[in-house]
């Protein structure tokens, strides 16, 4: 079923979870024990990240050795495993960045015959590497011509265009949005105009970057109403669990944690910090419930502990999940 079919037939409050694919090398036992975790919570979808090639810096005895690999292969294995044993929608992440729009191409249509029908377009990260494009392949520029190449193919246009037989895919696309901004936006209003452009292309939904003050979600529901977008707009939240998340979770992810709670984690023992991140996303996802939002979605990684910490304290609050 698609993600918006979801979102529509709901008669009550959705929680997705979004997982990382294990290193190259990895075991595939740490993705299934955090499926396992996190399946009685009953996810109608479970997105799954995707990475592209990146530059590697290794010792060696000849000295530093540049490298360029792809450190979390198996996006597709993963949906496909998800879709077939634990029977939950699949959504794959398609990026723009390290891949051609070749590529793109045959990566969905491996997805359209493993019938996973949803799909969540993204520019990526900045990985360090910029992939060559080979001659006779193009590539796509942003996450918008993703959109458009993705709806292209659900009209049965692909890229070559002697296929005149082909099939339309049947593709439910979600991307990406930032209540507090992309950071290379030069102001939240031009943002949010890039978010509608990916609406009207063909986007069916929106899922938001973390954020730790609902009211820069709620804040963001309205412009984006103000601009036309009519979509639901999925808020995305991370639990807090370490002390050096205050940095890094601002550096990578470019959002603001309020001093609040940053004031009590920094006087708390390390082994404390769960505790307070899972007591303040529980008010978050408190005060979003009451307020009808769609869903909710919880970037989880690899680490099912904290949200199943949080899913056991919000049945204090009689919260059904």
């Amino acid at each position: 079923m698609k993600v918006i079919e979801h979102l529509e037939k709901a008669k009550e409050p959705l929680i997705s979870f979004e997982l990382i694919p294990p290193k190259r090398g990895g075991d595939i036992r740490d993705v299934l024990q955090v499926l396992d975790n996190i399946i009685k919570f009953r996810p109608p979808f479970i997105d799954i990240t995707s990475h592209s090639a990146e530059v590697i810096y290794e010792e060696t005895p000849d000295g530093i050795k540049k490298r360029v690999k792809r450190k979390r292969p198996g996006t597709l294995g993963i949906c496909a495993l998800i879709q077939n044993k634990y029977n939950v929608d699949a959504v794959p992440h398609i990026l723009v960045k390290g891949f051609t729009r070749e590529e793109t191409e045959d990566f969905m249509i491996e997805l359209n015959y493993l019938q996973i029908d949803n799909i969540l377009a993204v520019r990526g990260d900045d990985s360090g590497y910029e992939k060559p494009i080979p001659v006779g392949k193009s590539a796509n520029r942003n996450a918008l011509e993703l959109v458009e190449q993705i709806v292209k193919m659900n009209k049965g246009h692909y890229l070559e265009d002697s296929l005149l037989d082909a099939r339309p895919t049947n593709f439910c696309i979600g991307a990406g949005c930032y209540p507090e901004k992309h950071f290379e936006a030069p102001n939240l209003k031009a943002d949010i105009k890039v978010a509608k452009q990916k609406i009207d292309a063909g986007a069916d939904y929106l899922v938001t970057q973390m954020f730790y003050d609902n009211r820069y979600y709620f804040d963001y529901l309205e412009k984006c109403k103000e601009a036309g977008i009519d979509v639901p707009i999925i808020p995305g939240l991370k639990i807090l669990t370490s002390k050096p998340q205050l940095h890094s979770i601002p550096k990578d992810f470019h959002v603001s944690i309020p001093s609040v709670l940053s004031d009590e984690i920094e006087k708390a023992k390390p082994e404390d910090v769960i505790n307070i991140g899972v007591e303040w996303a529980s008010d978050q996802v408190r005060e979003l419930l009451d307020k009808n939002v769609p869903s909710v979605h919880f970037y989880i990684m690899l680490n099912s502990k904290p949200i199943t910490l949080l899913m056991d304290r919000l049945k204090l609050f009689n919260k059904v999940f």
